[in-house]
Formats: C-alpha cells, structure tokens, sequence
C-alpha cells in the first residue's frame, strides 16, 4: 500500500528539479539510491541543493551502492567520514537513544548473517556523527580468535554540525527488514514530521469456512481449547482482539467423532468469537442467475445460527472465494442487503489479486469492500513439514518478511485464513501470535482490533478517495473470469466511444456510423435514448452488469463484433477518462469539435427550446456572463454552456489515459458539409471493411443537412430537433465568447500541432483571426 498517498514522489534526473515554488520549498526529503551520485555532483548543482537544504531544513537519506571496487578506509568526499565496503555482516541492533527512532523500537538483536555481501561500514571523529545501526562482521568470514569485536556502523546519523545540514546513511539499502523502518523513521525525522505514519494499526483475522473441511482437516476440541488461549493472550497484547469466524452450516458435523465434537465445542464457545455468514453450502455466488435462490440459501445459513444461537448482526460477510464481490455480482449484494442487512464486505481481488500493496476498497449499493490480505496460509497449508520452503520461509514471513511488512505498511489489516489452519499443526495460531510479539519486540505500533463495520467506517475516513469503484474488464484478468457469471459472456464490450461533446453532430455521427454492416452499437437507454451515459454520472454505480446489458450479443453474432457507443458528455466528464481505460484500455475514441462559441450558443439554444426556466429567463449574453454570486442554477447553465469547449484541457485529460494512437479527432463542420469524406476517413482509420457512403448520404434541401438515403426519392433524417435554425448569436456575446475562448483555442492549435494527426480546422483559425 503506498504509505503517503497524499505527497508526490519525483524522480530527478541528471540536472535538478525545479527546488521552489513561490519562495517555498517543493521537497520535504531528498533521497539519493546512490549516495555517490551526491557526492561526485559537479559543484554548481551540488552548491545550489546544499543551499536549498539548508535555507529550508530539508533533510538527505542516501545509500551506499554496490560496487566492484573494494574500498577500506576511504573517506567520503568532502566529509569526515570514512568507510569500509562489500562486507559480510551478521547481528544487527539499533541505537535506542537515537533521535530518529519513532516507529522502529530498538529491540533485541536480529540475530543471525544480514543479507548480501557488499555492505558499508562508517567510521568517525566528529561528535556531529551518531550511529543509528550496528552490526558485527561475520566471524565465519573474518575469524577473531575469540577477541570481542566492537560494533560496525551500518546506518548512521549526521546531525548537521559539519555543514549545515542533516543526513541518514544507510551502508546497504532496502533488502534487509529492519532498514525499510529505518527508512520511514528517517523520513519522519528529517521532514520534521511532516511524513510521518500513524502508527495505529487495526487488526481483523477471518477464519473461513467454519463447519467446511474435508475429514482429516478439521478442529477437534483440543484445536478449539488452543484458539480461544491463543485468542486470550493476543487479547493482553491487541486490545478488543478476537477471532471472527465465517461459517457455512450445511456442513455442521461433517467431519470424523472427534471432528464433529469440535463443531460442537465451538458452538458452546459461541460467545467467545465474532461471527459472520458464509454461504449455506459454501457455493460461489456469482454461479446463481435467480435472487430468490441466492437469498433461500442465505436464510438457511440465518436460520441455522439462529438455531445455534449464532450472532446475526455482525452486518459482515464473506463470499466463498470472493465471488460476486469484485467483479461484481448484482445479485450478490442485493440478497445481502435484504437476507443479512449486509454493511461491509472484503476482498483481496480489487483491483487485483497482486501486486498485494494496490489493492483497495471501494463501496458499492452502500456495502463497503475493504481490501483483505493473505499471510502466507492457505486451505492445504495445515502442517510444517508440507508449507512451502518449511519453517524457516515460515519465520522469515513472520520475522520481518511479507506479513510483518504487510502490518507496518497497512493501517488497517483484514487477513484471511482457513480453519483447516487451526487443527493439525496449528500454524495460524502461531503465525499470528508470533508476528504480534516481533511487531511488538521491534516497532511502536499500537495494535488494537475493532469489529468489521468500524473498519470500514474508518477505512474509508482515512481514505475518500477509494469511495467510488473502478470497474475493470473481468476477461482481463484470469482470477476474475473464473468468479463471474457465465451469462454475462454472451455481452461483448464497445471497440469505439464517441465522446461529444454536446451539440457538436454528435448524433449525426452515431447515426452514420450505425449505417456500416460490420458495426453496432447498443440497444438505447430508456432514459437517454441512444447514449448510455455510463461513464460519468450516477449510471457508473449502477455497476458492470447494467452497462453490459446494452451490448448483448445476438446468436449469430461473434466476440469480435465491432461495437461502438457514444455518449456526448464523456467528452468533459472529468472522471470518465479513468473510468473508460479501466474498462476499456483499447478502445478507439472519436470526438467533434467545431467553434466552442457556436457550440456555447447552440447548447443555450438547445435547452432554451426545450423549455428550461433558467434559459426562457435569462438572455445568452446574461448565461455567460453570471457571476459566482448569481444562482445556482445560474451557474450551472454558463457552466455547461463554456466548460465543454475548453477542448485542449479535456483532451489533455484524455491523453493522459489513452495514446494519441487510439484518439480521432472530426471537424465538426466537415461532418456537416461532406459526412461521406469524413465517414470514409473513419472507417480507414477503424480498419473497417470499406462502406460505400456516397450511396447511402444524401443532402436533403429541406432539412438542410445530409440524411440517410431510403429509396430514390425518401430520406430518413435525424428529428425536429436536429438543424433547428436559431436567431444569430448578438455581438456582444459573441465577442466576449472570441476573447474567452482564444488561451483555449491557442492550446488547442498547439495540441493538435503536437498530435501532427489532423489540419487545424478552418473554423478554429477564424476564431483564432477575429480582433478583439
């Protein structure tokens, strides 16, 4: 998880970055992997981020890299300081007086050869110098005859008295555990605080499949007398800490006698644990095409912890390999609202599986989904001797490795495991109470554990931002595929997206591009008619499954069938973007523009025919001209009028998700005046099999633009609403529209230069000639 979400990380290249913004410092830390490249940097830049440093009491972390040459004894370049390289070190502990240390808890020593062979050591003669970290040399290696050696310095603080400045240099860098806090201790240090972690840490550990296991892998009562004393002492050092067990009760005493005496030993020990629902019969949600179904199998598991005196208010549940959660399965969150009153949920598949640290929450139909994490147990990891790479890859986890990296990194930690992991050797009661004692041996962490839903209510305080789901392709990722629902293959995703923006021929463009043969687009939205308007808006809540209900595939149709929407107010949505390559990463997008300002009025024209009050009250020249203090409505309406055309910053948006490849850009006047060359260019651009438009566009003199030919002497053109004639746009405004628009239309002239794809419109290079 990216531990400071909230700050930019910039990588420099070989000259500075820009250090200032406005008389004020842009860099809290400077961080060089190479501590050499600091030292050997030519005297001009290496002067100017000294002064820097000093001027703003920013801080410098570097490392030592690994390097052929064999220094012993060398001093470092303009510094008292001398070092030692590519050694073998073992036995590391840390200073406890140190300034630095603040999630990092000087603990014992980690015992034991450090990680690799080309370590640096730092020696000294100013009092400006205080070790962070020592280790000792490896006797194997450098053999002492049994004399005491003194301890190396590995890390080591420059408290700034030499020049000005303060430094932590790390003699290796982030293979060995104990360094990465170091890292982050250092970086609170020298930003003065400013990027530090909370050093709160929630812990939740789900046992699934309560009741579920083959025989031979259940709890027998023995099992279940160690987890609730396992639970007990964690309890002394997690306070609120308990065990939250999920259940499936169709396979309450399935296991052997003495199996089904540990079922009945955790039922006496009801009280003891926290409780949430499984399925019934452990069947993966995403396979039921019937809710009725879905929410009898939940009332089964309901009505058996009612039967058995199980909690039923926990308003936390599990899928059985978090199916029906992400990608999401409608059914499955509305039987969970109406069967279990369902609030949060959790799985370890958003956006994917892996890499661990990206994975995030989101909230959907008012169930929040937190991230969950694995910790190295899995259903058939129930002895030692067959976990993968033994105890030892086992302690490592534990010791410093994922799971302990996983706690550190996590404000809020959801883990998943099995009960088959708490009979047999027990290596989940192990695990965790392990991993609890070294977090405790060597950080400061505060671990407490609360229930499901004030974790989520806290998930999302600390993060807002993960409120909204990002829906992906399942078919893009083979864990997905295999948890969503068969019938939803039968639908296929859109190959194009006609962006807008409004009153640009838009629907001109969908209606001839719906002509070809080898196209289609979706069935129409009851509500929007032929636009979708999936993308931004509150449709995009309503989930994959409703956007894929507009492309079904008929039964001669294939996979490959070239689909397309278009959705005029993609075009500045300021979230779609995102969302669109989330969804559909190789999608072709196709916008129009014409003159913002004739855009602009014709919008105004355009609702103002459609009787809305504000547009029937206020003149044009009054709607773009409102100032923040006019109503809100007001405001709305110029917004909507002058915001869309602002084209190169919305396209700028675009390409910042989509290669300039994939982007098509129509004159929107050439659209109105010769469809059939610029339908002839798209379809090239497309790949599409050629489409004679010439025989199917034809002008019609009464319409006045080009319709759709039928026979010989009938055309079928766009509705009343199209090609409507309006009263000329008054001077006034259309000045004040030249002298609005003209930084956007310079942007869009360099933008569309830089594309080097299209010629600059003539419309744009008249409104661009216009005097003021």
């Amino acid at each position: 998880m990216n531990l400071y979400r909230t700050y930019k990380v910039e990588v420099a290249g070989k000259s500075l970055p820009v250090l200032t913004n406005q008389d004020k410092g842009r860099y809290g830390v400077i961080v060089f992997e190479n501590l050499d490249k600091y030292l050997n940097m030519d005297n001009w830049n290496r002067q100017l981020l000294d002064k820097y440093c000093r001027d703003y009491s920013v801080g410098i972390i570097g490392f030592v890299s690994p390097s052929e040459e064999t220094l012993v004894g060398a001093q470092l370049r303009g510094f008292p300081l001398y070092v030692h390289t590519n050694l073998r070190l073992r036995d590391a502990s840390l200073n406890p007086g140190s300034p630095v240390l603040r999630m990092t808890r000087a603990g014992d020593t980690a015992w034991g050869p450090l990680p690799g062979n080309d370590w640096a050591i730092f020696q000294h003669n100013h009092s400006g110098y205080e070790p962070l970290e020592w280790a000792q040399k490896n006797v194997m290696d450098y053999p002492t005859d049994g004399v005491a050696q003194p301890p190396l310095a590995t890390v080591l603080q420059d408290h700034g008295q030499v020049d000005g400045i303060q430094r932590i240099l790390f003699g290796s860098g982030l293979k060995f555990w104990l360094h990465r806090l170091l890292f982050l201790d250092s970086l609170s240090y020298l930003s003065h605080g400013q990027l530090s972690l909370n050093l709160e840490r929630r812990i939740l550990i789900d046992i699934d499949d309560i009741f579920v296991g083959e025989k031979g892998t259940r709890l027998k009562p023995d099992d279940v007398h160690a987890l609730i004393a396992t639970q007990n002492r964690i309890g002394e050092m997690v306070p609120g800490f308990r065990f939250n067990l999920g259940f499936s009760g169709k396979y309450f005493h399935h296991g052997t006698h003495e199996e089904n005496l540990g079922d009945d030993m955790l039922l006496r020990n009801v009280a003891q644990f926290n409780w949430f629902s499984h399925m019934w019969n452990h069947q993966q949600p995403h396979l039921y095409d019937n809710v009725t179904q879905l929410m009898n199998d939940m009332m089964l598991n309901k009505d058996f912890a009612k039967e058995h005196g199980i909690p039923t208010d926990s308003g936390y549940s599990v899928s059985p390999h978090h199916s029906g959660v992400y990608p999401a399965h409608e059914l499955l969150y509305t039987a969970w609202k109406k069967v279990w009153n369902i609030k949060v949920t959790s799985t370890e598949e958003y956006p994917h599986l892996r890499p661990a640290r990206l994975r995030r929450g989101f909230i959907h139909r008012n169930i929040m989904v937190l991230p969950r994490q694995t910790c190295g147990l899995f259903t058939h990891t129930i002895c030692i001797d067959s976990y993968p790479g033994g105890r030892d890859k086992l302690d490592e986890s534990i010791r410093g490795g994922e799971l302990f990296q996983t706690i550190v990194y996590n404000p809020i930690n959801i883990f998943m495991t099995h009960m088959s992991n708490y009979g047999n050797d027990r290596l989940a009661l192990y695990t965790f109470e392990s991993v609890i004692k070294f977090l405790r041996c060597w950080t400061n962490l505060k671990l407490t554990s609360v229930p499901p839903l004030q974790l989520g209510e806290l998930y999302f305080k600390l993060h807002p931002e993960e409120r909204d789901p990002i829906w992906g392709n399942p078919a893009d990722d083979p864990r997905h595929a295999k948890i969503w629902a068969g019938n939803k293959r039968r639908t296929t995703l859109p190959k194009l997206l006609g962006l807008g923006p409004q009153k640009t021929g838009s629907t001109a463009f969908y209606t001839f591009l719906s002509m070809h043969p080898a196209v289609a687009s979706n069935v129409p939205n009851s509500d929007t008619f032929e636009e979708i308007q999936f993308f931004n808006g509150n449709n995009y809540y309503r989930g994959l499954d409703w956007y894929l209900n507009f492309f079904p595939l008929q039964p001669n149709d294939t996979d490959d069938k070239f689909m397309f929407e278009k959705s005029a107010t993609y075009f500045d949505g300021e979230l779609v973007p995102k969302r669109a390559h989330a969804l559909l990463p190789k999608a072709q997008l196709v916008t129009i523009l014409i003159s913002p300002a004739k855009r602009a009025y014709s919008w105004y024209q355009h609702i103002k025919a459609h009787g809305d009050p504000i547009a029937n009250n206020y003149s044009f020249y009054q709607v773009i001209t409102a100032s923040e203090t006019e109503p809100k409505a007001l405001r709305d309406l110029r917004n909507r009028c002058l915001n869309p055309g602002k084209y190169a910053q919305h396209l700028e948006r675009w390409l910042a998700c989509y290669p300039q490849q994939q982007l098509y850009i129509i004159d929107g006047e050439q659209l109105k005046s010769n469809p059939v060359a610029v339908m002839n260019d798209l379809q090239r651009f497309l790949k599409l099999p050629p489409y004679d438009y010439s025989r199917h566009l034809r002008f019609d003199n009464k319409k006045g633009f080009y319709c759709q030919v039928v026979s010989d002497n009938r055309n079928k053109c766009l509705g009343k609403s199209k090609g409507r004639q309006y009263p000329p746009m008054d001077d006034r405004s259309a000045k004040m529209l030249q002298k609005y628009y003209r930084i956007h239309n310079q942007a869009l002239v360099k933008l569309l230069k830089k594309l080097g794809s299209r010629p600059i419109p003539q419309w744009l290079k008249e409104d661009l000639s216009v005097t003021s």
